[in-house]
């Protein structure tokens, strides 16, 4: 597409005159979600507190399409990222004339897409020409980042290729936050959830780069979805992999996409240094999220075994962990 991102050289440092420069660009308009419509609050009405019942986000996996995973090899992103969903079926298996399609994204951090701590731009622009392209009526693309969110949104380039790509982005407010617990979980129990960003979504997709986490061991598909969590999150990382296997029940996805391009291997899940990366070559895309990260476990070195949120989100009925029974496709 003409108007594709480009990856920038590694640029570990950024001045405060480019910064302000990329922010004001970035032209972030603040509760897009108005355009996509009420879907999921209880019949209590909008924003009110969850206090006793459990609340089940709609599922928004395909049960057509079942469960399937390709991994494909190769440097240039776009390629390897068309070449894994043709090898699913295309990505019209998933994505429907007239669908609302929510993009979750990792722009946890304010730092530059060098550093692959956050969605690539790229692979975020492509995926949303895709989802147009199939016949989206809507792309929206949203996260609740640890930093300032404007900041993370515009020096990771998820602003700009939002924008570029016809996308709404959500930058969470508290108004677009509600409490509510989910059936069968742990912690998420009267806690605020980014509801907000779901209204009127038909579809689900989540982005997210393979990252080092000094917690969890690993930062991929799941633990994507703590993006979505409001409040004092932090207090969850005291049992890190239950609140994983939490997450992994309350989100139901169309499909996730693992991008193991660059690998973060050390220092994680922030990086800083383009030496905390590894040079890896692999897209992952699935539809069964749990098997993605099992998958993406081999890029850090590790084993799902290593990585007890996996077998948690497993015996919870999330997913399986062993993605070789999927027959994934592999494409070089």
């Amino acid at each position: 597409m003409s108007n594709r991102l480009k990856d920038p050289p590694p640029q570990p440092d950024i001045n405060r005159r480019d910064f302000l420069i990329r922010s004001a660009k970035a032209g972030i308009t603040l509760g897009t979600a108005a355009a996509f419509g009420y879907l999921l609050y209880d019949s209590a009405g909008p924003g009110a507190p969850v206090e006793k019942s459990s609340v089940a986000l709609p599922e928004y996996s395909v049960p057509e399409a079942g469960k399937k995973i390709a991994i494909a090899t190769g440097s240039d992103r776009i390629k390897t990222v068309n070449a894994a969903l043709k090898s699913l079926g295309g990505i019209e298996c998933f994505i429907k004339k007239g669908d609302r399609v929510l993009i979750k994204v990792n722009a946890a951090f304010a730092t530059p897409p060098s550093l692959c701590a956050t969605t690539n731009p790229e692979l975020l622009a492509e995926v949303t020409r895709l989802c147009f392209k199939a016949g989206a009526e809507a792309v929206a693309v949203a996260d609740n980042p640890i930093n300032d969110p404007e900041s993370c949104f515009a020096l990771s380039g998820i602003a700009d290729a939002a924008q570029n790509s016809g996308a709404n982005l959500i930058v969470p407010v508290e108004s677009l936050f509600t409490n509510i617990t989910i059936p069968g979980s742990n912690y998420i129990r009267n806690w605020p959830v980014f509801l907000g960003a779901f209204k009127g979504a038909t579809k689900l997709i989540g982005i997210a780069p393979v990252k080092d986490h000094h917690r969890s061991g690993a930062s991929m598909s799941m633990k994507n979805w703590y993006g979505f969590i409001g409040g004092r999150r932090n207090i969850f990382h005291q049992d890190i992999h239950t609140f994983i296997k939490d997450l992994a029940l309350m989100i139901k996805p169309t499909l996730v996409i693992l991008d193991g391009t660059f690998t973060m291997i050390s220092n994680g899940p922030t990086g800083g240094s383009v030496s905390d990366l590894k040079q890896t070559n692999t897209i992952i895309v699935s539809t069964d999220q749990v098997a993605a990260d099992a998958a993406g476990a081999g890029l850090l070195g590790k084993t799902p075994a290593d990585l007890p949120f996996i077998a948690k989100a497993e015996q919870a009925g999330a997913g399986t962990s062993d993605f070789e029974t999927l027959k994934p496709g592999r494409i070089l």
